[in-house]
């Protein structure tokens, strides 16, 4: 599969929390303004994009564009590696998340500048690593729904692979807004068990900014309408 510059949009995530901090958070209340982390890996579907799917056409020559298609919703595997440090502050959390996507390919190392037919291959594995740091505000606590549900708001400092060609760096900044809501699936099994730390998230995003606008060409490919955010 070939990596799209389209950002992932749903997500559908099922959550392993650490059982050890999440116990230590509950045995230990004690804050200066940042509380205890909690640790959770994230392996995750994401279905990028959904809306205002781009067209974008294959340039072959200067000037010259294959006729233009309509970019289809394709399926990505990653895995997430997510901190949460709640605070003292009723509803605001911080979440420090490092996205590793190891399905991806790619023509060319991005890197060293060789190209897969260079070193006798068809593709390189575009395994790129994302950095997310989040300022999580809560819309639903699982208070109000007995440890059942959880839902919040992230305004997010996203760095991934650069999309646009005026780019001067390998990686970007780009600003991203999150709309997140967990489901404590196993809720109701008895306590020790650790199913109970178990949750599936739905995470709808939209990038906002550092995406191919309509006339950029990436990666050989010719925008003609601007990349969908979500």
């Amino acid at each position: 599969m070939k990596m799209s510059p389209s950002v992932h949009a749903l997500v559908i995530v099922v959550v392993l929390a650490s059982p050890v901090l999440a116990q230590e958070q509950e045995d230990d209340d004690s804050c200066f303004f940042l509380c205890a982390p909690e640790v959770k890996i994230e392996p995750t579907f994401t279905f990028e994009p959904i809306f205002r799917l781009p067209t974008v056409g294959e340039e072959l020559d200067v000037g010259a564009i294959m006729t233009p298609r309509r970019v289809e919703t394709e399926t990505v595997f990653e895995l997430v590696l997510a901190v949460g440090i709640p605070t003292e502050i009723p509803r605001v959390d911080f979440t420090v998340e490092t996205i590793f996507i190891p399905s991806g390919t790619s023509e060319t190392n991005p890197f060293t500048g060789v190209t897969a037919v260079q070193r006798g291959r068809s593709s390189f594995r575009g395994n790129e690593i994302e950095f997310e740091l989040e300022l999580n505000l809560g819309l639903v606590e699982s208070e109000q729904t007995g440890g059942w549900i959880e839902s919040h708001f992230d305004i997010v400092d996203k760095i991934s692979a650069a999309k646009r060609p005026e780019d001067t760096s390998s990686y970007t900044h780009k600003l991203n807004f999150e709309w997140d809501t967990s489901f404590l699936v196993f809720r109701g099994l008895p306590d020790g068990n650790w199913l109970r730390n178990v949750e599936v998230e739905a995470s709808l995003d939209y990038v906002a900014t550092g995406l191919p606008k309509a006339g950029d060409v990436v990666g050989g490919e010719y925008f003609v309408s601007d990349d969908s955010p979500w």
